[in-house]
């Protein structure tokens, strides 16, 4: 698969970096994207300056890659922000922030380049999600907001490109050892009575797992690159093992709520004539 072209959104650092240099490696091309191409250097391959917010960024950042190699054959939709802090903490800013990015970012970046993979009649596109896009916890409701609508989106655009030879995965990590927690996250303004609750405890523990997180980004990123070289990929990947079992403890809750309630559920119908 030496000729294939991948787009990488949000490779100057985390996750989008090292896959860039798993793929490169590998001998395949590789457009490197980020918002300042300078924390780009060192990666020996074509780079665009890339704003996902923006619009106009990004359709100039796809024309480059279009006219540098004449296809985009693997999406990566990488590039995200993080925020943590109970809900009423959040300011209006900073929750648009993370829906820009995370939500609207990839909408804008995926609808420039599915024409090209349209009329290639063939591509994948990777949405990096999250656990927290399948399990939302407290204190990190905004990120699970924008992991969640990512989730649905992909889900129905899966179904809409199929047919056109174009697939999509979610990838869902757990904790990876990248600057995620650290200088890449963002932290509300704490109001006290929250400070032993739930949500307060989720804020002291990203603090205190910055770089000591037990999963390998490296082994994240051949991962992605399995998924991608395997015909019939899965929807979604779960990765590392607190992603696996946090997410089969939710869908064995929902199961099980599903059958105490059924009863409940099905009487919805109009009374018999």
């Amino acid at each position: 698969m030496s000729g294939r072209v991948w787009f990488i959104t949000g490779a100057s650092s985390g996750f989008g970096r090292v896959l860039a240099e798993t793929v490169l490696a590998r001998g395949e091309k590789v457009v490197a994207t980020a918002r300042d191409t300078s924390a780009l250097e060192g990666l020996k391959t074509f780079t665009a300056r890339l704003d996902v917010t923006d619009p106009a960024s990004v359709e100039a950042a796809v024309s480059a890659a279009i006219a540098e190699y004449g296809r985009i054959d693997v999406l990566v939709n990488n590039a995200g922000r993080g925020l943590v802090g109970a809900l009423e903490e959040l300011t209006d800013e900073q929750a648009r922030q993370v829906l820009e990015t995370n939500v609207f970012g990839v909408l804008n970046v995926t609808r420039a380049v599915l024409p090209h993979l349209r009329a290639q009649r063939s591509g994948h596109i990777v949405q990096l999600s999250s656990v927290g896009g399948v399990v939302g916890n407290p204190g990190h409701a905004l990120y699970a907001t924008s992991k969640f609508a990512l989730e649905g989106m992909s889900e129905a655009l899966a179904g809409e490109v199929a047919p056109l030879g174009i697939r999509v995965s979610l990838v869902e990590p757990g904790p990876f050892r990248t600057d995620f927690a650290g200088r890449s996250m963002t932290f509300s303004e704490p109001i006290d009575d929250y400070r032993d609750t739930p949500a307060g405890v989720m804020r002291q523990r990203f603090s205190a797992q910055d770089g000591v997180q037990p999963n390998d980004p490296a082994k994240a990123a051949e991962a992605i690159v399995t998924l991608v070289d395997t015909p019939d990929a899965p929807l979604r990947l779960p990765l590392g093992p607190e992603a696996v079992s946090r997410i089969r403890a939710k869908l064995e809750q929902q199961l099980a709520d599903l059958a105490a309630w059924e009863e409940v559920s099905l009487d919805t119908r109009y009374p018999d004539d």
